[in-house]
């Protein structure tokens, strides 16, 4: 069942999300088809199995010193509004379609946004009982936030926070450090 606002809603998992964000991926591609990026589906569309508002957030990835002027036209040109920051320093955010639709983030590839947009993906892809978790937090601030979205947004940080902070834990103890200057016994 989709939970309805005036402000925003929360729908059970669309299979069809990866196939809405391969074309829109594909459409960002061909306008910056001379620029160097990197392109991710980010955002709760991007786990299988897991609710959320219908709107594909997609991660933009540009080298670290390049002018933005250029990629922000490209994507003006495909019909998205460009915000600004939006209060995320680093970040051009866009937005499409009434009612919205697609969602881009528009960071240096070398970023924490861009490491932190992805590990959070991946942790929740990679762990069911998170996952499970962080749905269970949206449903109760959908309760609490239905008419406001931006409190709903802020609501979900510390849960964020958290959860990036357990997956670079977990990240570090099964990786092993790399030491070139240690001597091993030769």
């Amino acid at each position: 069942m989709t939970t309805t606002s005036r402000d925003f809603r929360i729908a059970p998992y669309d299979p069809l999300w990866p196939r809405e964000y391969a074309a829109e991926a594909e459409r960002i591609a061909r306008a910056c088809h001379d620029l160097p990026l990197r392109i991710e589906h980010v955002g709760s569309t991007a786990v299988p199995g897991l609710s959320a508002k219908p709107i594909i957030d997609i991660l933009v990835g540009v080298p670290p010193r390049a002018s933005r002027d250029p990629y922000i036209a490209a994507i003006r040109g495909l019909g998205y509004e460009h915000r600004g920051a939006l209060g995320i320093p680093g970040r051009n955010y866009f937005r499409r379609g009434s009612p919205r639709t697609h969602h881009i983030h528009l960071v240096s590839w070398s970023s924490a946004l861009w490491r932190d947009h992805l590990l959070f993906r991946d942790w929740l892809r990679t762990n069911d009982a998170i996952a499970a978790e962080y749905a269970a937090l949206k449903r109760e601030l959908y309760a609490m936030y239905a008419e406001n979205r931006e409190r709903y947004t802020e609501s979900k940080g510390p849960f964020i926070k958290a959860a990036l902070r357990q997956a670079e834990k977990e990240m570090s103890a099964t990786v092993a450090p790399q030491n070139d200057n240690q001597w091993d016994g030769d």
